[in-house]
């Protein structure tokens, strides 16, 4: 029996902790949520500059995707950082979807606004989809009046804690997105443990996300014989999808 594909997603972690802490992170989760989705954590690309909040709790080493004021509104290898992961996508994608925590919710957002305004990625299949844990929009108006131009049309889906320090810039976030779910947790900044509602929102969720690839997919099979007489790339049907996912 042929096994069923799966769907790649890049998980993007917070500021100062690792790929590692974000699986461990994300495995609270109800594991039927992502099983058909092929989940890949890269560390950032900067070893940690200063104390991890995570230090004793998790073990080292410690890694951040870029640094940043106290404002957020001047940051600091940024530029290296989405060339960095553009090129990462490319070389071990496709990916069809993004998940992030914090920085990596932020970075996230910001490379879907990119792709749709055709500033990066150009040579990626369009992302179809974010999960946002504690993310937030960039500061830099070079920055929003690209990422942010128009509503995201990737499907998302946004945590919001009632205790988060960044529950305001989550919800302005969601805001930059078309028809994004919310989905809200009395906790604070952290990957949350979900109840019973929230597992079958997030359920709902990603298979509708599991239903709309798998339809993108079905005129692969009936291509076998290509009337055009022209090469067959994958590229070409997600064209006609819409676009688009500090600890």
């Amino acid at each position: 029996m042929e096994q069923e594909k799966k769907y790649k997603v890049l998980c993007l972690h917070g500021f100062r902790t690792s790929g590692s802490f974000l699986k461990k992170q994300i495995s609270k989760w109800h594991p039927s949520i992502f099983e058909q989705f092929e989940m890949v954590f890269p560390d950032g690309m900067y070893p940690a500059g200063g104390k991890s909040d995570i230090e004793g709790i998790f073990p080292p080493p410690y890694f951040e995707w870029f640094q940043f004021n106290k404002e957020f509104t001047e940051y600091t290898n940024l530029d290296e950082c989405i060339s960095y992961l553009c090129d990462y996508m490319v070389k071990n994608g496709p990916f069809d979807g993004l998940l992030g925590f914090s920085q990596g919710a932020t970075l996230s957002a910001l490379l879907i606004g990119y792709q749709a305004q055709c500033k990066v990625l150009n040579d990626h299949p369009p992302i179809q989809f974010m999960v946002s844990v504690s993310g937030s929009k960039f500061r830099d108006p070079s920055i929003c009046d690209v990422a942010y131009k128009a509503p995201i049309k990737a499907k998302s889906v946004h945590f919001i804690g009632e205790k988060d320090w960044l529950k305001v810039p989550s919800e302005e976030l969601a805001a930059a997105f078309d028809d994004p779910l919310i989905i809200r947790h009395p906790q604070g900044h952290t990957v949350p443990r979900l109840d019973d509602a929230s597992i079958k929102q997030l359920s709902a969720w990603s298979s509708s996300i599991l239903e709309d690839l798998k339809s993108s997919d079905a005129p692969l099979v009936s291509e076998s014989v290509n009337p055009s007489g022209k090469e067959y790339v994958g590229t070409e049907t997600t064209e006609n999808l819409v676009e688009q996912v500090a600890a």
